[in-house]
Formats: structure tokens, sequence, C-alpha cells
């Protein structure tokens, strides 16, 4: 059901009964892009085969052709942007077949014609950790010869970092090696990429239409989704977030630690948004009034000048406090902001010629920062279109909605340094510090369809969250509580120090006694001379890991991707070669099995 039929659809015109048509029309209101792609597909299909026996293929003698979307998606854009690009096809009439690359199997490759790629990029260049599967078999031998096959690829990155889109980068250059044909250049996309989506799309689908329509012609709009799980229906997401109301904000670390680590309530009634453990809270925020102030002194500038942002005309201020990024600073405000300078600003305008020196410049600065050490002079409108909209941070949940009910929790660490003669904070971190209750914060729910807790209640866990990675084990366990689950569950944390950083110490404690954890090691790294984290405890206590997973467990690890995910795996590699008696190369494909198994899980950032 595209919308397109959906708005045309009126009860003159409907076979349905009026009951029916209300009933429709109420579903269509709440549906995402996305998951009226689903329901065009379901009905499409089910129409298809009530004809003849059940299951029986449809009475057309020729398959249609079928453009085959892929996407890896590490925070949602990518999903968000393939599913966009599903959607119009859909409604030109072509059949598509949307996949997240974690469920899309590899050797399915050698079959396809038409194939758009959409993938994100975190870390050193890496891929999402749901497209490591298809990014690892395109570079080995086994990848099949794709000639007469045609690809466009659309990737999105950071520009702050390095190894900008290079998994995008990475995924058409295999393609192209092994013979596909690019139909058209590929397109690399910064954070603040969604304006450019809708001519990508367009463009992108008049390439392929044609070539489709070759092959066979319009009409077969069947459209298969494997893979793509569909979420609760809600009028909420990152395009309209919903307009939430602070709870409680707690400090859970101690007033000695080195850590500022809080506990976060927000109020979700009326909003109808659901989520599961394993999912992620977006969260728009606003910038600190005190240093947006502080900056337009510097530039000169008046906060109630109006200035045009996306279409609306607004003041100045309001923007900066609301709709612009001043916290992550990145190589195209830089370049901008010197070129709009009406006085040439030579520090910056050397560093726009040296890559290297440019990030190392913008790695321990602000937007604040650069404004402050170098004062331009630009209009109200040049700064604004300088800056790239701001981007919501997203945290892994810290509840379960059967626990908590209307409420959504985060654990939050603050992220603050003292540089240049002044503190800084994290952009969102800082706004919750700032927070009180009763503030209003823009949120939205981020699901997340590679982290979830088994099927079955009688399965056992193994969850390895150091730090605010701590969040979404703490989520589980509510979760497994409320379901009277009776699998054995083991965590393992790691902190600091023992009496400063032992977050949520009384409720895991207090599942500890009710028998809810199995068991709990902990690694307090400062607390002793020799440093220990929970790779540490992983060696220590491989035999009885190795064991839990030859029984079934199910393994999660969550934090640090550069270097506490690296180190666990690394870790669990040695593990599960010495206890299984198997050599490094094994015990990763033991690794890679449970993986594919779903039962080695990670969310890393």
């Amino acid at each position: 059901m595209t919308a397109t039929t959906t708005s045309a659809l009126t009860q003159g015109s409907s076979p349905l009964s009026p009951e029916q048509h209300q009933l429709v029309l109420e579903l269509a209101s709440t549906l995402t892009p996305t998951q009226k792609v689903w329901l065009s597909g379901y009905l499409a299909g089910s129409a298809e085969t009530a004809g003849g026996a059940p299951g029986a293929p449809p009475a057309s003698a020729a398959e249609p052709a079928t453009l085959t979307v892929l996407y890896g998606s590490q925070t949602g854009n990518a999903k968000h942007v393939a599913g966009d690009l599903a959607a119009a096809a859909s409604a030109r009439g072509l059949t598509v077949a949307l996949t997240d690359m974690a469920d899309y199997k590899p050797n399915q490759l050698k079959n396809e014609k038409f194939v758009a790629v959409v993938v994100s990029t975190h870390g050193e260049g890496d891929p999402p950790e749901s497209a490591e599967k298809l990014h690892t078999f395109l570079a080995s031998k086994k990848a099949p010869d794709l000639s007469g096959a045609q690809v466009s690829v659309l990737g999105l990155g950071d520009s702050s970092y390095e190894f900008y889109c290079q998994a995008a980068v990475d995924f058409e250059d295999r393609l192209r090696s092994l013979g596909a044909s690019v139909v058209s250049e590929r397109l690399l996309l910064d954070v603040d990429y969604e304006d450019q989506i809708p001519g990508w799309v367009e463009t992108t689908l008049d390439v392929f239409e044609p070539e489709l329509n070759a092959v066979t012609p319009a009409g077969g709009t069947v459209v298969q989704l494997p893979g793509l799980a569909a979420t609760a229906p809600t009028a909420y997401s990152k395009r309209n977030p919903f307009v939430a109301e602070v709870g409680e904000v707690q400090k859970i670390t101690g007033r000695d630690s080195t850590k500022d680590v809080r506990h976060v309530e927000i109020l979700l009634e009326g909003s109808g948004l659901a989520y599961q453990p394993g999912d992620s809270l977006g969260v728009f925020f606003s910038n600190d009034p005190g240093s947006v102030d502080s900056l337009l002194e510097a530039l000169g500038l008046d906060g109630a000048q109006e200035i045009t942002l996306g279409g609306q005309d607004k003041p100045l201020r309001e923007a900066l406090l609301e709709d612009l990024e001043l916290t992550q600073s990145y190589p195209g405000f830089v370049e901008k902001y010197a070129a709009a300078a009406a006085t040439p600003v030579p520090a910056l305008a050397e560093l726009g010629e040296d890559k290297a020196a440019l990030r190392s410049f913008l790695e321990t600065r602000q937007i604040y920062d650069i404004v402050h050490q170098h004062p331009a002079q630009v209009t109200a409108q040049q700064l604004v279109d300088s800056l790239r909209k701001q981007q919501p941070r997203l945290y892994s949940i810290a509840s379960s909605q059967q626990e908590v009910e209307d409420e959504v929790h985060l654990t939050v660490g603050v992220i603050e340094w003292r540089d240049f003669g002044r503190e800084h904070v994290g952009g969102c971190s800082g706004f919750v510090r700032r927070a009180e209750e009763g503030d209003s914060v823009r949120v939205f729910v981020e699901p997340n369809d590679h982290f979830r807790l088994p099927a079955d209640p009688g399965a056992a866990t193994i969850m390895i969250g150091p730090g605010t990675g701590i969040a979404p084990f703490r989520a589980f366990l509510q979760e497994r509580d409320a379901q009277g689950a009776d699998g054995d569950n083991w965590l393992i944390f790691g902190n600091p120090h023992f009496t400063q950083d032992f977050l949520y110490q009384v409720e895991f404690q207090g599942y500890l006694r009710s028998g809810l954890l199995t068991r709990m090691d902990v690694a307090f790294s400062r607390d002793q001379a020799e440093k220990v984290y929970v790779q540490h405890r992983i060696r220590q206590h491989g035999a009885e890991v190795f064991s839990w997973l030859e029984q079934g467990a199910h393994l999660y690890v969550c934090g640090d991707a550069n270097r506490m995910a690296k180190d666990v795996h690394a870790a669990l590699v040695e593990v599960v070669a010495e206890h299984g008696r198997m050599d490094a190369d094994a015990a990763e494909d033991y690794l890679a099995t449970l993986r594919d198994g779903k039962r080695y899980q990670r969310d890393v950032y």
C-alpha cells in the first residue's frame, strides 16, 4: 500500500465495508514509508496466491526483474535511506527486495542483476556490524563473478574522520572488481545528509527503471522485504521526534569519581512510543545558552537577527540553540567559515590545504573554540550556512518497558575536559547535566534488531558491559525478570573504582540475591596495582565461558568499539582456541558461527 494509493482511497471506490475502510485509513495514517512498502508487498503476495493452492507461484509466466536494495546500518540511518529507496521503487511499480546485509545470504549475490547498496561507516573506516559478513565475503575467494550485474552505491559517514565513507568505497571497488557495472557515480554523504536523499532516490531509480522494465515490463509489484522487521506503528521518528518531559536526572558515580555518569528518566506518556531491550533512544538537545551567547559576542552578531534555515525564518540565537551543531567540529565548517570571512583568516586557509593538520586541529576543538580563536567578520546567515544541522545522539536504552511502562531510562556519561583556558562538555551529555525535572527534550526510538534477548526464555546469556555499556543489560535483566525467564544470566562489568563507579550496584546485587543473576564478575581497573579489565575476567574464567557457549548461551558485548570491543573479541578467540582445542582461525570461525546464529551480538560505538 503506497502513500499514493492510500491518499486516493475513498469509500465510494472501495470494495471494503465501512468498518474495514475506516480500519485501513487509521492504520495507513500511522505507517512509515518503509512499513507501507512492507504492507504493500504482503498484500500483493497474498493476492497472487489467493487464486490457487496455498504457496503456489504467481500465474505470471515470467519472474519480474527485481531491484535488490542491501543496507548495512550502525545507527539506523542507512536502513531508513534504503527504506526510502524501496518505497519510491514500489510506488513506480517496480519489484524490490529490501534486505539487511546481516540477513542476506552472500551466495545469493551471483543471482543478482540489479543491486543498490546503502552502507554507513564507523570506527576507522569499518563497515557496520551487520555488514561485516558480506564485506568479508566480497574480499574472499568465494566471491562470484558478477559480470552482467548493475550496481549503485551510497555511503553515509562523518567527514571529521580520516576514513570518510570507507565502507561504501570498499563495497563499490569490490563489486566492480568482480565484474559488476557501476551505473551511477557513488554518492558519499556527511552526517547532514537528509536533504540530498530525495534527489538521489529519484536519480537512482531513473537509472535502474528502464533496465528493469527492459527485462520484464512494469507490473510486477510484489515487494519482498526479507530480514526487515516491522516496527510498532508510531507517528514519531527521527524526522518527527516526540517532545518528552525530563523526569529524574541523578548522578550515579561517587563524589571522587573521575567520571560523571547520569541516570536519566524521560517520560513518554501520550507518545505511543514502544521499545524493546536492545533499542536505542535518539535525543535532540539544546546547546548551552551561555556558550551560544559568548559565540555571538565574539562574532559581534545580534542573536535576534532573522536567518533562514531549512526554508524557515527564525532568530539566529534560536537556531544556534536548537538546530545547529556547535560542539562537534568538522572540516566543512572550517572551509565554509574561512571562505565567508570578509577579511582572510590565513591560519584556517592553510589548514584547509593540509588534511592531516586539519584533523589534528579539529580533534580537541569544538566549533566554539574555532570561533573564539579565529573570530571573523561574517554575517548571521553566513555563519548559519557554515554550520551543519544538529544530529541526534543515540543512547542504549537502560530500561524494560514492561518494568517502567511510560518511561525510558538512559545511562549517560558526561564528556568533559579542559583545554584552551575553558571547560568543555559534550553537546548532549552537557545538556543532560544541565537538565532539570520538567524540561522538554525531543526523542525517538531507534530499533536495533541485532541486539536482542534470546527468543527462548530458558536460554542463558553472558553480558559484557564495562562503563556505560552496562545500560542495555539493565534493560535485559528487567525484561527477563518481568517475563519470569528461567535462563541463567552472567554479567561481567568493569569500571575504575568499586566505591565510586559501581553503576546500579544495589540493583545488580539484588538480582544476585533473587537468583535472576546467576553470577556476576567485576573488574575495577584502578583498585590494585595491576590494571584489570573485563577481557582479563574473560580469560580468567575462560573454561566457564566456553562451557556456557557450548551449552547454548547467547553472548553480548556493549561499549567502546575502538579498544574494549576489540580486546574482548581477542580474549574470546583465545578462550575458544584454548578450551575448544583449536587454532586461532578455527576459533574465529566458531565465533562467526555464533554471530550468524545471532548468539554473539555487539552494540559498540
